[in-house]
């Protein structure tokens, strides 16, 4: 039993991120805010959406997106007023446009840049003229069986 309330427990700790007092009244908005805190990084707690922190700053972006969205904001318009004021990293998930699209890119073009040096140099050693191993000559033959003997 004491594990199952343990494990209920770590279950549900993100969901005590969200204070009560940081609710909003209209469950439409709510919903909204909830789904955009989701895309929001905290900015103290690196790979952990605000949504799910505990941290101060992330109460206070939860807190900003509930009031530009109580304001009229569209969740676009909420979204770009939080990353002109934090930057673009804040998203968990950055737009793929401009010159975040080379860093989208970077990684598959090494990767196939790597597989086509292997396949190069693979083939290559494949064509390079096999060279006979020479044998040894009479005196080191000998000195290897006096080696051997001793």
């Amino acid at each position: 039993m004491k594990r199952l309330i343990l494990i209920l427990m770590l279950v549900a700790a993100p969901v005590w991120a969200v204070q009560p007092d940081e609710v909003l009244d209209d469950p439409v908005l709510e919903q909204r805010a909830r789904d955009m805190s989701k895309d929001l990084r905290c900015l103290v707690c690196r790979n952990e959406s605000i949504d799910e922190s505990n941290a101060d700053l992330a109460r206070e972006l939860r807190i900003l997106v509930r009031e530009r969205l109580v304001a009229g904001d569209s969740n676009e318009e909420a979204m770009d007023y939080i990353v002109s004021r934090y930057g673009e990293y804040v998203l968990l998930r950055p737009q793929t446009s401009g010159s975040n699209l080379l860093l989208w890119l970077a990684g598959p073009m090494m990767l196939f840049l790597a597989l086509l040096a292997a396949v190069f140099y693979l083939r290559g050693r494949a064509r390079a003229p096999v060279t006979a191993e020479k044998g040894l000559n009479d005196e080191e033959a000998a000195r290897l069986k006096k080696i051997l003997d001793e």
